[in-house]
């Protein structure tokens, strides 16, 4: 059985429960759940190692966190084993991943290093010039971080990695289909040097270990990704202390006249269909001007069908499960819904246990579940528009507001979709599921607050203090 780790330690839970394979069902690993008990110590020790996390140099962070991202590296394959077979991405999806958790340490290594305040120009009124004076980044306190199944390691990485730069402790709450590789994570950062009282990871369902984590009034911050009813309900419960949340989103890309269609498709499935759609940035919507939409949705329909689906751990394999027969299932349904109100199945919208097929569908109804809501999984709608105006309103008729691809050759097109689009990132000439790791990323709307991205998730992890002299004696 695999323990969790309180304060550095890695100890029995006070219950257990399996991990599965999504694609078979297969157990992965029995692993350690905290306990009411577990989960005060783990807050309690966080808040004794405080001042000793911050007492860190920068430098100091900035070397912690470069020997994390070595680590990572070097445990690569064992790492990307355990992401697929827990996740259900394909060893191409996982490699990538760890890759990724690598690169954001490093990161964080950086920006810890250019950690900094700012010179207050007191002297800009009559009262201030006899004074001088600056402002100081200051550590936050304990981080919460609650994190999704769908990119374990490097999710958590984004959470994880600017805490320790910005000098405080941290409690991850994995969920709960998917917490080995952060468990790995854990003994990867205690191993690096970070001190071992500020590091906590704590398995177990959201509704019991991360409830009471979100309650205790001792962490200072709580940065979650997930879903909205979850992200409410934390708001509702989480009291005095900051949050930031990225909760998903339907994606729409515009597809125009103007466009590359032989490079904008190839994207289009590419964005659609990774992780079996389980990204929050998927391609989820699609509009295209009416004058290229059948060849669009020709050449679109021809990529999907041709995508091998299967055993994630078969190298061969395209596209690999979703992470539960339970999702495939809802998916199913909300395409059926969609075909009943008159949509139409290009390809896919079949399934087989976990495995869904790649599935393209046109004249979605925007009532449809499949067209409003988060779909995360391997669909995507394609629906025709006339003017550029209606393509804008269709993507900004939603809840969420994530980001958005708009694949133009127009300059006017493409700056109309910057002032226009009501979204957290505009991506212009690719898909919305484009994301680098140092890039501001989050949304608007039910899309969340805050952002991440290293330099500016550490922003969101420190408290700014000011600092005045006056060098004037009465």
């Amino acid at each position: 059985m695999l323990k969790l780790i309180l304060g550095g330690k890695e100890t029995e839970g006070e219950s257990s429960f399996e991990v599965l394979n999504p694609f078979d069902g297969s157990v992965v690993e029995e692993i350690a759940s905290a306990g009411a008990a577990q989960i005060d110590e783990a807050i309690s020790l966080a808040e004794k190692a405080r001042e000793r996390v911050a007492g860190l140099t920068r430098g100091e962070r900035a070397t912690i966190l470069k020997n994390v991202s070595e680590a990572l590296i070097k445990n690569r394959e064992d790492l990307t084993l355990v992401l697929a077979r827990e996740v259900g991405k394909t060893l191409k999806e996982a490699r990538a991943e760890v890759e990724r958790a690598a690169t954001t340490f490093t990161f964080a290594a950086e920006e810890a290093k250019r950690l900094g305040g700012d010179v207050i120009p007191f002297d800009a009124v009559a009262g201030g010039i006899s004074r001088r004076g600056y402002s100081l980044k200051v550590p936050i306190g304990t981080v919460l971080a609650i994190t999704p199944f769908n990119f374990p390691l490097n999710l958590a990485a984004h959470k994880i990695a600017p805490a320790m730069a910005a000098g405080n402790p941290f409690i991850l709450k994995p969920a709960s289909v998917t917490p080995i590789g952060d468990v790995m994570l854990g003994r990867i950062i205690i191993e690096a040097g970070f001190p071992p009282e500020a590091v906590s990871v704590l398995p177990g369902p959201g509704s019991s270990v991360g409830l009471r984590l979100v309650r205790d009034q001792r962490p200072r911050m709580v940065t979650f990704t997930g879903s909205v009813e979850v992200g409410k309900d934390i708001a509702r419960e989480s009291g005095f202390k900051k949050i930031a949340m990225e909760l998903g989103s339907n994606s729409a890309v515009v597809v125009t006249d103007s466009a590359d269609l032989e490079f904008a498709t190839k994207r289009i499935v590419q964005g659609a269909f990774a992780l079996a759609g389980q990204v929050c940035i998927s391609v989820q919507r699609v509009l295209v001007h009416q004058d290229v939409f059948d060849e669009t949705v020709k050449t679109v329909t021809a990529i999907a069908s041709a995508l091998s689906v299967g055993d994630q751990l078969d190298e061969k394999t395209g596209m690999g499960p979703m992470i539960s027969e339970r999702d495939a299932e809802r998916v199913g349904q909300w395409i059926d819904e969609a075909r009943a109100a008159g949509a139409e199945v290009r390809t896919g919208g079949t399934r087989q246990g976990s495995l869904f097929a790649p599935t393209v569908i046109t004249g979605v109804p925007r009532d449809a579940k499949i067209w409003k809501e988060e779909a995360f999984g391997p669909v995507v709608c394609i629906n025709s528009y006339r003017t550029f105006d209606e393509a804008i309103d269709a993507v900004n008729d939603s809840r969420y507001g994530l980001q958005a691809g708009v694949f133009t050759n127009s300059v006017d097109e493409a700056f109309k979709s910057v002032e226009h689009l009501d979204v957290g990132g505009v991506i212009i000439n690719d898909v919305p599921t484009y994301r680098v790791d140092q890039m501001p990323y989050g949304g608007v709307k039910d899309s969340g607050m805050g952002r991440e991205g290293l330099r500016y998730a550490i922003e969101e992890m420190t408290e700014e203090k000011l600092v005045c002299f006056n060098f004037w004696r009465p």
